[in-house]
C-alpha cells in the first residue's frame, strides 16, 4: 500500500468528513452511557500542513485554510472550526491539521474507548507514540478490515465505525459490501460512516445498488462535489454512506452543506446531495 493521507490532509474531502464525523460525535455524547469509536484505516492521526507532501499538493488551500477563514453561524461549523484552531494557537495560519482519530479523541470522555487500526507500520507506529498515555485508546498495526472481525461488537453496546479506505484497489467498493455485510451481522445497531471517492458519478451507482441488497433498514447517503463528477482525471468529490444515522442527521446536513459548498467551490456543476437508500 503506497497512500499517504499528508499529501490530502485538510483538503475538501477531510472537511467534510470530519464536520460530518463531529455531529456523529456529538450524537453519541448525549448519554452518558459509555461508547466505542472504532476507525478501520487511521493514519498518523495529526498532519503538518508544512510538510514536504503537503506542501506539494497544497490541497488544504481548497480545504480548511480557505475554511478557516471564513465565519459561521451554524454551531457544528464553529464547533469544527474550534476544534482545530484549538491545535494552532501558537501559529497565525492553520500549520496542524487533525485527523479523524484526534478529531474523535476530543470527544471521548472517561468512560469511552476508541479502537485504532492501521496497516502501515510507521504509520502505526507513529499513531501508538501519539496515544501511548492513554489506556482509552487501542491502537493496532493490523489490517483495517481485520479489526471489524476482532472487535465488534464492542462490550460498550455503543459507537461508531469510521470506514475510510485508501481504494488503491480497484475492487474497493465491492470489498467494503461484504465487509460490511460481516460487520452489520455482528453488530447491527452500531453507527457506520463509510468514506468513497466520487470521480464519476456513474462508477457510485453499483455501490449503491449493492448497499441496498444487504437490507439493512436505515441507510443514509451524502456527496459532496465541488467539480463536475465526470471524469476520472481527479477527485471530484466524495461521499459518506450513514447507517444507522442519528436523528435528523439528514436535515442537519442539507443545512450545512450547501454553505459548505458555497464556501469551497467556484464552480457551477458544485453540489451536494442526501438521500436515504433506505429508511424503515
Amino acid at each position: 500500500m503506497n497512500y499517504h493521507h499528508s499529501y490530502h490532509a485538510g483538503n475538501f474531502a477531510d472537511v467534510f468528513k470530519h464536520i460530518t464525523l463531529i455531529a456523529l460525535l456529538q450524537h453519541l455524547q448525549q448519554k452518558t452511557t459509555p461508547f466505542c469509536y472504532l476507525e478501520t484505516h487511521a493514519g498518523i492521526g495529526g498532519y503538518d500542513l508544512n510538510s514536504i507532501e503537503a506542501q506539494k499538493t497544497l490541497e488544504h488551500h481548497n480545504g480548511i485554510t480557505r475554511l478557516s477563514s471564513l465565519t459561521f453561524t451554524q454551531p457544528l461549523l464553529q464547533t469544527y472550526q474550534q476544534l482545530i484552531k484549538s491545535y494552532n494557537e501558537e501559529t497565525p495560519d492553520i500549520r496542524y491539521y487533525l485527523g479523524s482519530p484526534l478529531i474523535a479523541y476530543h470527544f471521548l470522555r472517561e468512560q469511552d474507548k476508541a479502537v485504532l487500526a492501521e496497516l502501515q507500520e510507521d504509520s502505526a507506529t507513529a499513531l501508538k507514540q501519539l496515544f501511548r498515555h492513554d489506556k482509552r485508546v487501542a491502537v493496532h498495526h493490523m489490517d483495517g478490515y481485520q479489526v471489524l472481525k476482532a472487535f465488534l461488537p464492542p462490550k460498550e453496546k455503543r459507537g461508531l465505525v469510521l470506514i475510510d479506505p485508501p481504494f488503491e484497489s480497484p475492487d474497493e467498493f465491492e470489498q467494503l459490501i461484504k465487509q460490511l455485510k460481516v460487520a452489520h451481522k455482528r453488530w447491527a445497531t452500531g453507527i457506520y460512516a463509510i468514506w468513497y471517492p466520487i470521480k464519476r458519478y456513474t462508477d457510485t451507482l453499483p455501490f449503491y445498488r449493492q448497499l441496498q441488497a444487504l437490507n439493512i433498514p436505515k441507510i443514509l447517503a451524502t456527496e459532496f462535489c465541488i467539480y463536475p463528477d465526470d471524469n476520472d482525471l481527479r477527485l471530484n468529490g466524495c461521499g459518506l454512506i450513514i447507517i444507522n444515522p442519528p436523528w435528523q442527521l439528514d436535515e442537519k446536513l442539507k443545512t450545512i452543506l450547501p454553505i459548505l459548498c458555497d464556501s469551497l467551490s467556484q464552480d457551477k456543476h458544485r453540489r451536494y446531495k442526501v438521500e436515504w437508500l433506505s429508511h424503515e
